[in-house]
């Protein structure tokens, strides 16, 4: 069973951070809305959601994925490289503490989990704007003892990683070959986006299903054409912040006795 982790829009989001992309008004019922389909879409997959409530304080905060990475074993709280969004951390780790042992990224580090993209035994960390060496290093440190490998990969020209390539499940990954080092990614079946939907990197797999944005159906018919069960999402509202379909959830494995506690 799956546990997926959101967190509330906030009436704030308008004054999201962003790095690559110019500033549009957003629609905060619409943006509200889109994120309760999504959560919904999660439940009939079959997670387990947990939502927390909305941190108006923190503009940011509804994109749970960049304060922590969680694995089967641990959750590590990174330290974040937009400061502005650190103080989203603190309330995140106490809805994770039931779940994980938890770990904590320590100053110079900055890495965000929109960095992070795990396949396996091996963790992929995109070296970003918002993550530095010092991050991976640090995470290394956590990871490598609990038998992971943490491999650098070089982004460019988009915020994370997880801008630039996700994977599909099935030893597959979604890539925009312009913002990431696909070298580094030797092994894996590589699915290229449309050309003219540079954005389209950014999906979601859950169990047998992955999610998808409805903007891009361009980069939707490939993979439906390559046999990929897609569910189709707009998340028109949240991609004017900056934001893919991985970035507002958190998923992960249900503890043994979670269920039986509850």
């Amino acid at each position: 069973m799956w546990i997926a982790i959101t967190r509330g829009v906030s009436s704030t989001i308008g004054q999201c951070e962003l790095e690559y992309q110019q500033r549009e008004p957003i629609d905060f019922g619409k943006a509200q809305a889109q994120h309760r389909a999504y959560e919904d879409c999660l439940r009939s997959l079959g997670a387990h959601v947990i939502s927390l409530p909305a941190e108006p304080e923190f503009p940011d905060a509804v994109f749970v994925e960049d304060p922590a990475v969680v694995l089967d074993e641990i959750a590590v709280m990174t330290r974040m490289g937009a400061a502005s969004r650190r103080g989203e951390s603190a309330s995140l780790a106490r809805a994770i503490e039931p779940l994980r042992e938890v770990r904590w990224l320590r100053e110079p580090a900055t890495l965000e989990g929109g960095d992070v993209m795990r396949i396996g035994r091996r963790v992929f960390v995109g070296m970003s704007r918002r993550t530095n060496r010092e991050g991976i290093a640090q995470l290394t440190g956590i990871l490598q003892p609990l038998g992971y490998s943490v491999e650098p990969v070089e982004v460019r020209g988009c915020l994370h990683l997880k801008s630039a390539c996700t994977h599909l499940g099935h030893d597959t990954i979604l890539a925009n070959r312009a913002w990431v080092d696909t070298d580094r990614l030797a092994g894996f079946r590589i699915v290229d986006v449309a050309p003219e939907e540079p954005g389209a990197a950014n999906a979601l797999t859950v169990g047998d299903t992955t999610i998808f944005p409805a903007a891009f159906p361009q980069t939707a018919a490939i993979l439906a054409a390559l046999g990929w069960n897609l569910r189709l999402l707009d998340i028109s509202e949240m991609m004017k912040a900056e934001a893919a379909l991985t970035c507002s959830s958190l998923i992960l494995s249900a503890p043994a006795n979670f269920f039986l506690e509850k």
